[in-house]
């Protein structure tokens, strides 16, 4: 059976699952459901001063069959006063003491203010804290979350308030709202914090309503931006983590990745590019804690197929194959190929070549059926062909086998570059 258990930068937790900060985790009664239902870890709702938040506050995006493809939301940090929350923090972790739970915490940038919150936190005997610099709305225009996370000396600042006013683990949250990644972890690294968690939301207006000409969700007519988040979010959170997990000069620094994990599949990928944890809110939201289980219980099945014992002995496999664009392998040839017995003759394949690639799908009439075969000369493996197909495996893609060796991109004569000095 694998072994689930983590040790994320001296944060212990009987499976990488955590809840990240938000509305699940905003009080004792959700985090006991959630410690219940098997969760490894939580990080607590946002603690500061007490803010007010609006009534209407989430909406979604909806894709086709797809409910909730992503979400966003124009709440801010707790708004239940400071005292209650640390009280809360503090009974919990007494009554789970083998759960990691992660204080955030957010409140004016000045080393006073973090002080003071830092030195009560302490006394919660929590595992460690997250310093949300992310946040992209309401909390950003009063010069907190977002807009400290998209200055790497403010964040390399605080970094340095938090360990020194804390005994405890640091985890800074990172904005993806920002050009560079790199820089703000590495201001994190250099303010000496243990870890990095991300991603934050991304700025965003999901909907606008076409009757009342108001962005969604909206407040007696009127709305703002918020910070998007759910699966839509998946791909930008790995190429974030990725920038980080394979940068020389931050590589090493623990990871927690957020950003539209449902499932163990979602987490194990996160995994393998290098986070010791990942956190999941908007599916929870969605569907409850006890999807927990099913994670659990998928990733934990998936690595014994695959015959890794721990966490560990997958974590950042993929990082070395996660390559810039320039060092991949111009002379890989890969063509196409159309199973005839499972072809339905949608089309779909034809019609997406023809009008948008590269005119590499023919289509023959015979007998009133329509048959549809690769053009081997013409198809350059882009995959679209693929993609669009209805019926799984019909159309497979497959190396083609010319014993070409490997040529980077630099190398290559087809460069303009390498033309013009050849010239």
């Amino acid at each position: 059976m694998a072994d689930l258990r983590t040790n994320f930068a001296g944060i212990k937790s009987p499976n990488p699952f955590w809840l990240a900060s938000g509305p699940p985790t905003d009080k004792a009664y959700n985090v006991n459901r959630a410690f219940e239902a098997g969760w490894g870890g939580v990080v607590w709702k946002t603690v500061g001063d007490p803010i007010i938040n609006t009534t209407s506050r989430y909406w979604a995006n909806d894709h086709n069959n797809s409910h909730v493809a992503g979400f966003t939301n124009i709440e801010l940090i707790s708004d239940r006063p400071i005292d209650v929350n640390l009280r809360e923090i503090k009974e919990v972790k007494k009554n789970w003491p083998d759960r990691a739970v992660v204080v955030s915490l957010m409140v004016p940038c000045t080393e006073p203010d973090w002080e003071d919150i830092l030195v009560k936190v302490n006394e919660t005997d929590a595992d460690g804290i997250e310093l949300n610099f992310g946040c992209p709305h309401g909390m950003s225009e009063r010069g907190m979350g977002a807009s400290v996370g998209q200055v790497p000396e403010y964040v390399e600042m605080v970094s340095r308030w938090a360990k020194k006013h804390s005994n405890m683990p640091v985890i800074v949250k990172l904005t993806p709202n920002i050009t560079d990644i790199l820089a703000p972890a590495a201001a994190a690294k250099a303010g000496g914090a243990d870890a990095v968690s991300l991603i934050n939301t991304v700025a965003s207006i999901v909907s606008v309503d076409l009757d009342t000409m108001s962005p969604l969700p909206s407040v007696n007519g009127k709305g703002s931006h918020g910070g998007y988040c759910g699966p839509a979010v998946r791909p930008i959170a790995l190429r974030m983590v990725g920038d980080i997990a394979r940068d020389e000069k931050i590589a090493g620094i623990p990871i927690s990745g957020i950003g539209g994990v449902g499932t163990w599949h979602d987490a194990a990928e996160f995994i393998a590019l290098d986070c010791g944890t990942v956190q999941v809110c908007t599916a929870v939201m969605h569907h409850g804690f006890r999807i927990v289980s099913d994670m659990v219980d998928g990733l934990s099945n998936w690595m014994d197929s695959k015959e890794y014992p721990t966490i560990d002995s997958f974590r950042g496999q993929a990082v070395p194959n996660f390559v810039r664009w320039e060092e991949l392998d111009m002379n890989y040839e890969l063509l196409a190929r159309i199973n005839q017995d499972t072809c339905i003759e949608c089309g779909k394949c034809h019609i997406a070549c023809e009008d948008t690639a590269h005119q590499a799908i023919s289509m023959k009439r015979t007998n009133g059926s329509r048959t549809y075969e690769v053009i081997d000369e013409e198809c350059v493996g882009c995959n679209l062909c693929a993609l669009v197909c209805p019926v799984e495996n019909c159309i497979t893609m497959y190396a083609v086998e010319n014993k070409k060796p490997y040529l980077a991109w630099q190398d290559d004569p087809r460069n303009p570059a390498n033309a013009a000095a050849a010239e």
